[in-house]
């Protein structure tokens, strides 16, 4: 037998000679006839599907093609677990995504979508189903007190936004990684789409990109839904923006589903792997909600309670918190208290010093008369454009591989003038371009500022 993970299907590998098939065992035979329907139709249209070679008289068992072991999310293990991404594992997603669009639209042309189960068509009873599975098998399980009337008002008008779109394509419903096999370690194969139907296309592109463990960075993201969007437009007109708009509320509903989902396999159902990953849903719901969905009053206030609960504490990402000081390298550079051994220290005493002149002696890099004369001279200006696209590239590594600690540093003769017009400004550019929480201390001076997120 081979691992099943969350399905209720039983995988064996048959062998004979060089021949290896799979014997597939499904408990409902209508889940049993939809993946079979589907995957014949998919094949005779030249999608990769494994190709279903014989079904019992009760449906109740099938011999399919054997794809082999590699899965997707095996394949991008790497980047999974560091959040860097190497180059051969971006290119497998890139392949992926482009052939989703491909997958959605054609294998979408001559179907009967009767053939689907347990639903032809993405409609409002779909909807609902998914936004009750999340209510009663997440959000209630966390014994919050909610209004139901008022969470369901909004239920209604998500669900009248999600419908809006209603295009002649297979929504695939669970496309995940796990669900991408490799033939050959890089032609992508797709499996377990026995739960699609009728629908629009942003489901899966959120069901894939925003996958809980998947911890895609957000530039790759934003990469991969570009090259989804060029797929599509070979068969059809997209509009970016409407395309991104409508995108984003599909991931908070995927979300929510998903939520539903870990639920009741992992609290109804003690499933361990489905519980590992809640921790990974919630944070990608914290970060739609730190984005807001202002749409919907009622359930984000509900959704930001839920995510701010003490059980859920241990599950919460944290965030960059970066360390600015300005320092005199009379009185030595800074220690860091973090235990990493320090960061980027940056010497700012080739600079023109304010603290030649005597009418600049009572006042720091802080006030109008220092702030001046270091602009209009030029050179502070330079250094710092110098300084910001490298710390930029480092922050943004940091983001994404999920460090917590980093120290940034200047430095000059007396800590009082150049350093502390350098850290300010570093401080207030970074909080302003990445929104992460800043402790600037001008240390010469006693100061010491936080900008939070």
């Amino acid at each position: 037998a081979l691992p099943s993970s969350g399905s209720n299907r039983r995988y064996y590998r048959l062998k004979s000679g060089g021949l290896s098939l799979i014997g597939v065992h499904g408990e409902s035979r209508d889940e049993n006839r939809a993946f079979i329907e589907l995957s014949r139709h998919f094949h005779k249209t030249g999608l990769n599907v494994p190709e279903v070679l014989a079904v019992s008289d009760d449906e109740m068992f099938y011999i399919q093609q054997d794809l082999g072991d590699t899965i997707l999310f095996d394949a991008i293990k790497g980047g999974r677990l560091t959040g860097v991404f190497s180059h051969d594992e971006k290119e497998l997603l890139h392949e992926t995504i482009a052939v989703l669009a491909d997958f959605q639209v054609k294998g979408a042309k001559g179907l009967d979508f009767n053939a689907c189960y347990p639903l032809a068509e993405f409609d409002k009873r779909s909807v609902h189903w998914d936004l009750n599975y999340f209510k009663y098998n997440f959000l209630k399980t966390t014994g919050m007190d909610f209004r139901e009337d008022l969470l369901e008002n909004d239920f209604e008008k998500l669900a009248k936004n999600l419908l809006q779109d209603q295009p002649d394509t297979f929504l695939y419903r669970d496309f995940q990684s796990r669900n991408v096999m490799l033939v050959d370690g890089t032609t992508p194969y797709f499996i377990d789409f026995q739960g699609g139907r009728k629908g629009p296309v942003y489901y899966d592109v959120a069901s894939f990109l925003w996958q809980a463990k998947a911890n895609f960075p957000e530039e790759l993201r934003d990469e991969l839904v570009q090259t989804y969007i060029s797929s599509l437009r070979k068969h059809r007109q997209v509009d970016e923006g409407s395309f991104l708009k409508q995108l984003r509320l599909f991931v908070l509903f995927r979300t929510l589903q998903v939520l539903g989902a870990y639920g009741f396999r992992g609290y109804f159902e003690k499933k361990p792997h489905f519980i590992q990953s809640i921790p990974f849903a919630l944070d990608n719901l914290r970060d739609l909600l730190k984005e807001g969905i202002g749409d919907y009053p009622y359930l984000h206030s509900i959704l930001t309670e839920m995510t701010e609960l003490k059980q859920f504490a241990d599950s919460r990402k944290k965030a960059l918190a970066v360390r600015v000081f300005s320092f005199s390298y009379k009185k030595g550079i800074p220690n860091d208290v973090s235990g990493n051994g320090g960061g980027y220290v940056f010497d700012c005493r080739a600079i023109n010093n304010p603290g030649k002149f005597e009418r600049y002696s009572n006042v720091n890099g802080l006030d109008e008369p220092v702030i001046k004369f270091l602009e209009e001279g030029g050179e502070m200006v330079k250094f710092l454009d110098s300084i910001y696209p490298l710390i930029d590239r480092h922050v943004q590594r940091y983001v994404d591989r999920n460090f917590t600690d980093l120290m940034i540093s200047f430095g000059c003769t007396g800590g009082q003038h150049r350093s502390v017009y350098a850290a300010q400004r570093v401080a207030e550019h970074l909080h302003k371009k990445f929104g992460i929480k800043i402790t600037l201390v001008h240390r010469e001076q006693n100061l010491e500022q936080e900008f939070r997120p």
